[in-house]
């Protein structure tokens, strides 16, 4: 073969998923404070709307971990250390963050729900 193809570097290749799992993690860490923020920007919303950013982060948090969970296992049968796999660990932390951050704010808005239901 005169010129070196992608598959022909002599390692192996980066899995898809690792770098999705990234992606999605980064995604599920910044839902929330988007919404905050978004809710700060705007005079039509209060800070209690952005609790419907709540599943949204929840379910990318998820998404992430399964995304790096699958990155791992195709990474598990190749021998020495494999491109991918920093990669995929960063965005298993970035989905777990992001899923509890998620349930962090589920439970701050729970017990807002409580509080308020007691005051009245």
């Amino acid at each position: 073969m005169a010129v070196p193809t992608r598959s022909s570097n002599g390692a192996p290749p980066r899995p898809g998923s690792a770098r999705a799992s990234v992606l999605v993690g980064l995604l599920a860490v910044a839902t929330l404070p988007a919404a905050i923020a978004a809710t700060r920007l705007s005079r039509r919303y209060e800070l209690l709307h952005a609790s419907a950013a709540i599943p949204v982060a929840a379910v990318l948090g998820l998404g992430a971990i399964l995304l790096a969970r699958r990155a791992r296992s195709r990474l598990a049968p190749t021998l020495g250390h494999p491109r991918g796999t920093r990669t995929a660990r960063v965005g298993r932390v970035l989905g777990w963050l992001g899923f509890l951050l998620a349930l962090t704010a589920a439970g701050s808005v729970g017990v807002y729900a409580v509080l308020s239901l007691v005051a009245d």
